[in-house]
């Protein structure tokens, strides 16, 4: 089915205000919704979701004091750090990926920064899944220009360094980098044509305009990040932020729905935290406009929806893989 919207797509924006932003987050969910999912019709197949599978192909010992984060060598997790995964593991994880739907395979491993060695075997991989016909997508931490251009030359399509959340709140939850070096990476990601891949993460205590904050942030960069993953906190013991209070799942679905608003060309990924989602929740969220799900067993660490469940859900709200 083609997309039965033929009127002029909506003209998109870069110049987004706090005020604004506050105001479509306040907005009666039906208006909201109603606009999200109005403008999802110009740009995407409202009926087409986006399939990604995340592969973390270096478990654990990360230095980095990420409050959120399992994977911190700071915090006593169940996770263990493990050496960098074999590339014969990687690509049989990507065909198991592609044979289930997904069209789009992300590589993720837990470090500040990859070494040039590591680096070496990781350009491996990303062209041992580009043979299989899968676009390709890496989280590795801060990169600086030549990494990046490394990737790229590879045949990385999408690179991931999230914001997490405002450069205000930020500070509360990781002090082993900057905020500012994040957009450095960022920065570096785009000057080497890489399509970029940032969002951030609800239920970590921040407050309505942090999260205002931080998608004025992406929404008025030059380019929009291509693909936009929302996460919800997922809670592990050890961790900082283990107790956090969940957020309302009406929150989630504003979330998306102002993502959706304000970048509506791009991909919005209802990511980490949809095994705490009821089914009626998460079919608010792909109303709202997120039209992109990770699909797998594990999000790096931590649980995610099986397969059987998922291919349920889309079945019963009759959402077709995007390919």
């Amino acid at each position: 089915m083609q997309n039965p919207v033929t009127h002029a797509q909506a003209v998109l924006r870069h110049d987004w205000t706090e005020t604004e932003v506050i105001e479509l987050f306040n907005a009666p969910l039906n208006d909201l919704v109603f606009r999200s999912q109005t403008l999802s019709r110009q740009y995407f197949d409202p009926n087409n979701i986006q399939l990604s599978a995340l592969l973390n192909i270096k478990t654990g010992g990360c230095p980095e004091d990420c409050a959120y984060c399992p994977q911190s060598a700071r915090y006593e997790t169940e996770v263990k750090a493990g050496p960098l995964m074999d590339i014969v593991e990687v690509k049989q994880a990507a065909m198991e990926a592609k044979q289930h739907g997904a069209s789009r395979f992300c590589m993720g491993a837990a470090w500040r920064s990859p070494k040039d060695s590591d680096l070496d075997k990781v350009v491996d991989m990303v062209k041992a899944v580009k043979d299989l016909g899968l676009e390709t997508c890496a989280t590795l931490g801060m990169l600086n220009d030549d990494q990046a251009l490394r990737l790229k030359q590879a045949g990385l399509d999408y690179y991931n360094h999230n914001l997490d959340s405002s450069p205000e709140f930020y500070t509360e939850i990781i002090s082993t980098r900057t905020y500012e070096d994040r957009l450095k990476t960022l920065q570096a990601v785009r000057s080497a044509g890489m399509n970029v891949c940032c969002g951030g993460i609800i239920g970590m205590g921040e407050t309505l305009i942090d999260r205002a904050c931080m998608l004025i942030i992406l929404a008025n960069m030059p380019k929009h990040p291509e693909s936009v993953p929302i996460n919800l906190l997922v809670k592990v013991n050890g961790t900082p932020l283990e107790h956090n209070a969940d957020p309302d799942p009406f929150e989630v679905v504003r979330m998306i729905a102002v993502t959706r608003i304000m970048m509506p060309a791009s991909y919005v990924r209802l990511s980490a935290g949809r095994t705490e989602m009821s089914d009626e929740a998460q079919a608010l969220c792909f109303l709202a406009g997120a039209n992109s799900i990770f699909y797998g067993e594990k999000l790096l660490t931590t649980d995610n929806p099986g397969l059987i469940h998922d291919q349920k859900l889309l079945d019963r709200l009759g959402l077709k893989p995007t390919h």
